[in-house]
């Protein structure tokens, strides 16, 4: 989190407005509530960042956790919520990452008429669905939001929207 969202976010909570979601960090799965990773995180040492296969989570300078797709995605295996001691993440809260995931056609190879496979390769949900040979499009309804994808994009046209965490993904926000 940037020292200006760090502090735009505490002017919100003075004033009693509530962050909304394109400004929250991206937080790992099994969470339910982005109070609590204010709140309890910064009493741990950062164990979910540490047990993460994958590599994705990082913490921030508030000492919560946030998911970074730059080199890989969620396998959701569960070991960060297992280690959590705080209840922040827990296993029952479910494999939820609260983001959509967009291809934007303007930068994209495919939608460009160039062949490239590169986000449908590791979308082990098969939730990118090219429409003919190009124009690959993300099936909201099967996409997990874990982010295999975005890094293996050639020309960073996937993009994560971030949802507030109190939002279901298939509702409008």
């Amino acid at each position: 989190m940037e020292r200006r969202d760090f502090f735009t976010s505490l002017g919100n909570k003075l004033k009693g407005e509530s962050p909304k979601a394109k400004d929250l960090p991206l937080r790992p799965p099994y969470n339910r509530d982005e109070s609590l990773f204010l709140n309890e995180c910064h009493k741990c040492n950062a164990v979910c960042a540490t047990v993460c296969e994958e590599d994705i989570i990082l913490i921030a300078s508030d000492k919560t956790p946030y998911l970074s797709f730059s080199s890989s995605g969620c396998t959701f295996c569960d070991d960060c919520a297992v280690a959590c001691e705080f209840g922040v993440l827990d296993v029952k809260n479910g494999q939820q990452i609260y983001a959509n995931i967009d291809i934007s056609p303007d930068s994209c190879l495919a939608w460009n008429q160039t062949m490239c496979f590169s986000c449908k390769d590791p979308c082990l949900d098969n939730a990118i669905i090219f429409q003919g040979l190009f124009k690959p499009v993300i099936d909201m309804s099967k996409c997990t939001a874990c982010g295999f994808c975005i890094s293996r994009c050639p020309t960073e046209a996937i993009k994560v929207e971030i949802l507030d965490s109190t939002i279901k993904k298939d509702e409008e926000i």
